[in-house]
């Protein structure tokens, strides 16, 4: 018998199990199966059989002892090398940077105290890919004291690849939660994460315009935003060795006395806003007439108040419809609990309220809605009377959508619109406090003891923020992400509602790439990225006898992102 391929015209060709004798000179066939419907696989097995080769099967030959995900850890190998991670740590090869490495590369792959990194990277080929098998928790708590001397090395090295002369440099702060009381840095203050009655540590985030970080500094968590400015000037000026830069930042943060401060120094540019009070200011002394911008939503002025400087006043109607509706919900619910206040005044004719009984009700109200500016309240023993103040309301209403930009960069070196993009561009670093604190890097609750380690672990989490952006850049034709951000931010309308590229229209209504390939968040990608495995084997016939290690073969996804990896392009 023997396995024969009939062609056919217009269709697939059948696979027929065959008989063949001779009569004679004529030759015989006989049809005993149609295999048209067997897989190939089947098929070359069957073919084998008809010719007498022996098969045995793989259970005989090989047991898997072990699996262990690879692939996303191969990707973000080749990141980091390719990014020269390695030598921006230190020069010199040794166990502490790949501990460094290993650290950094683990808050990628699942983020975790250190005790428990130390059990998950062997969860993965992490740990051997960095010969670190036997590493334990001392060992990384001696390696981010290693890390953290080295720090301000590394941190004047990034800025030298990403900052030049003239560059703009974006600057936020935020802050995270301890869990302790024993850390010098940890405070009661301003706390972003929502949580009440737990002690917060505050840093500032210095990026290129583009978002890319270069350096995280910490201060105790009752420290201002506005007093880590100048150590953010020093740190441009005298380690990073700039003398012509343009620092951006939000109004919180770039106040007037900071501004006054930033003057001081002549090559130093500022981009940052007005605060309500200010832009009211402006308007009573008409130097700004809202009444202007019915038909344009961008102008640039000049005031004796802010001499030198260039304000651009901007008004997005969407933004105003916006607050408006905001306000009016916060007022009306306001009110809600305001009569409700009276209301049980009203019935307490036996034993009336106490005027600091009502006060403190009301007190409560003024905390979560924050709009009891615009009531005129009354306030007596047995008595409570409110009444919205509508000529102030309405006044307020008629910045709504407004906001004034302030720069000392002249025109010839920055366009009236670049000044809003540029101020626009502090996104870049939210979303970088967005990712260093959700599920991404996990850089809250900080539970070291000492200061050092909480410096040095806001560190880390920085270099592995600095991997991840530089990654999403790498893998945007595989993400979600809009990969003609850049460009489209430069043509479209700095002031109005940003709508999305074409590009990311196609992507969001398609969820594939135009390879037919789906797309994927950057979670759901290293998720799949893991499945691609190294399995450890040995014969069967021998227990005792030598390894084999094998890769899974990867998919056409994975093989994809890896080809996007090793071809992304990295300054020096």
């Amino acid at each position: 018998m023997y396995i024969d391929t009939v062609p056919n015209r217009n269709s697939r060709p059948a696979i027929l199990l065959r008989e063949g004798w001779r009569e004679g000179k004529r030759v015989r066939k006989r049809t005993i199966a149609n295999l048209s419907k067997w897989p190939p696989d089947k098929i070359k097995r069957l073919r084998l059989v008809l010719k007498n080769v022996p098969l045995i099967h793989p259970d005989e030959l090989f047991v898997i002892e072990r699996s262990l995900p690879h692939g996303h850890v191969e990707m973000v190998l080749k990141a980091v090398r390719r990014l020269k991670l390695p030598t921006l740590i230190d020069p010199k090869p040794s166990r502490q940077r790949n501990l460094v490495l290993a650290l950094v590369i683990q808050r990628l792959l699942r983020p975790a105290s250190k005790l428990a990194t130390t059990r998950l990277w062997h969860t993965t080929t992490l740990a051997s890919e960095l010969s670190l098998e036997d590493a334990d928790e001392d060992d990384l708590y001696g390696t981010m004291d290693w890390l953290l001397e080295r720090q301000n090395r590394i941190e004047k090295k990034l800025a030298r690849r990403h900052l030049a002369e003239g560059d703009h440099v974006l600057y936020d702060v935020s802050s995270s939660y301890y869990e302790g009381h024993t850390c010098s840095l940890m405070r009661y203050g301003h706390s972003r994460d929502g949580k009440r009655g737990r002690p917060i540590v505050v840093y500032g985030v210095m990026a290129d315009a583009a978002g890319c970080p270069v350096a995280v500094q910490a201060y105790p968590g009752n420290t201002g935003d506005p007093v880590t400015v100048p150590d953010q000037v020093e740190k441009l000026r005298q380690r990073f060795g700039l003398k012509r830069v343009v620092l951006v930042g939000d109004r919180g943060l770039l106040t007037e006395t900071q501004i006054k401060h930033l003057k001081r120094y002549p090559g130093l540019g500022w981009i940052s806003a007005l605060r309500h009070e200010a832009i009211r200011q402006l308007v009573e002394t008409q130097a700004v007439q809202p009444s202007l911008f019915d038909e344009r939503h961008l102008a640039e002025i000049r005031t004796e108040a802010y001499p030198g400087e260039r304000l651009v006043v901007c008004y997005n109607p969407m933004l105003g419809e916006y607050r408006r509706g905001k306000r009016q919900d916060l007022l009306a619910g306001t009110e809600k609990k305001l009569a409700r206040i009276a209301r049980e005044v009203a019935r307490r004719t036996k034993t009336p309220l106490l005027a600091t009984q009502i006060a403190l009700k009301v007190g409560r109200i003024k905390n979560r809605y924050k709009v009891a500016k615009h009531f005129e309240l009354v306030i007596e023993d047995g008595r409570f009377e409110y009444a919205r103040r509508t000529e102030a309301i309405a006044r307020e209403a008629q910045l709504d959508g407004f906001y004034i930009l302030r720069t000392s960069e002249p025109e010839d070196r920055l366009a009236t619109p670049d000044v809003v993009r540029s101020y626009k561009n502090l996104t870049n670093v939210e979303r970088a406090f967005r990712s260093l604190k959700t599920v991404d890097l996990q850089i809250r609750p900080i539970r070291h003891r000492a200061e050092m380690r909480v410096r040095s672990h806001l560190f880390l989490c920085l270099l592995a923020y600095y991997v991840q952006w530089h990654l999403r850049r790498a893998l945007a034709p595989l993400l979600f992400d809009d990969e003609d951000l850049d460009a489209h931010r430069a043509r479209r309308d700095p002031v109005l509602k940003a709508e999305p590229s074409a590009s990311a229209k196609r992507k969001k209504t398609k969820r594939e790439t135009e390879d037919g390939l789906p797309l994927h968040s950057f979670k759901t990608l290293m998720a799949e990225m893991a499945t691609r495995a190294r399995h450890q084997c040995r014969t069967a016939s021998d227990p005792d006898g030598p390894t084999l290690q094998r890769l899974t073969q990867p998919t056409t996804l994975q093989r994809r992102a890896l080809e996007l990896v090793k071809v992304f392009p990295v300054d020096n």
